[in-house]
């Protein structure tokens, strides 16, 4: 089966901005591997565009920690560390905990209705694809924890966690490819436990399954990392 393509063709009007969009969308979505090379003239035909506004959004995206400007100028897709997976661990916990927080006394049915069809889903997808899970459940995942943390009505903490997120893409990614469903805990267990804890109004409850959800992704990668053949690195590069 033939990989699915990380981007779709943008329209050509408001050029600029609707290349950095879809860039950063894809890489919120963890629609790229660590350590991916970006190559301008590659990333041009896919979005159907000349090269200059794919130019300027790869600088946008370097400035913003998304992407990483190397020496040769070229730009890749960050490695994963785990100082920076500790670190991202630890300021998602904060920032999405105090958003959940905000969010829950503004929370109503249709919502809760929202939030179980998008965690149906996103079971299906994770039973019937394979090796190409993250690109069918990374949205889903998305559009779940946003739809509670717009609810917040944060216009501060919003840019925020939308910065982690982008942070976040490749370690998404990866968690959701190294996920083993024979010895793991279903990938959408906190998210049932998240959705439940909300209905009843339980704030401590919400925030320990929104903060086991995080960690659980992020432990799945340190099992990884500490791995014999990754101990003395202590980076991992995927594709």
């Amino acid at each position: 089966m033939s990989r699915p393509n990380p981007l779709s063709p943008v329209g050509r009007e408001t050029l600029q901005d609707r290349v950095y969009a879809e860039l950063r969308r894809s890489l919120m979505n963890g629609m790229f591997d660590a350590g991916q090379m970006l190559r301008i003239q590659d990333l041009a035909e896919i979005l159907q565009t000349s090269t200059m506004p794919v130019r300027e959004a790869l600088g946008r995206l370097v400035s913003e920690q998304a992407l990483e400007a190397l020496p040769n100028r070229s730009v890749r897709v960050p490695v994963i560390t785990l100082e920076k997976l500790d670190d991202l661990a630890r300021a998602r916990c904060l920032i999405e905990g105090e958003l959940v927080r905000l969010a829950l006394p503004h929370l109503t049915a249709p919502d809760f209705s929202e939030l179980r069809a998008l965690t149906e889903r996103c079971d299906v997808a994770f039973a019937e694809h394979g090796k190409d899970v993250a690109h069918a459940t990374s949205e889903l995942n998305h559009g779940f924890h946003f739809h509670i943390y717009r609810a917040a009505r944060s216009a501060v903490l919003i840019p925020i966690v939308e910065s982690l997120w982008l942070q976040s893409g490749p370690y998404i990614r990866v968690a959701a490819q190294v996920h083993d469903a024979e010895i793991d805990i279903s990938a959408t267990h906190h998210h049932w436990g998240l959705i439940a804890a909300l209905e009843r109004r339980d704030t401590v409850a919400a925030v320990r399954a929104l903060t086991d959800d995080i960690t659980r992704s992020f432990n799945l990668i340190r099992r990884r990392l500490d791995a014999p053949e990754t101990t003395n690195t202590r980076t991992v590069k995927y594709a």
